[in-house]
């Protein structure tokens, strides 16, 4: 897998989780605690994606 197409599936997974969150927000009864792992994950896939667009000259701001 070429690094922009890694860059591309861990910035779905990031864009998904985003929704994912969203929709549970929505609802009255949100689960926080499921709230707290998605954003986590979230947290990690966009620090993966910067660590590899630093280690490949690739930083964005």
């Amino acid at each position: 897998m070429t690094l922009a197409a890694h860059l591309a599936e861990l910035s779905e997974k990031h864009r998904m989780l985003e929704q994912k969150i969203r929709e549970e927000m929505a609802h009255p009864g949100a689960d926080a605690t499921q709230i707290v792992q998605w954003k986590r994950e979230k947290l990690r896939l966009k620090d993966e994606m910067a660590k590899l667009q630093r280690t490949n000259g690739q930083v964005r701001h």
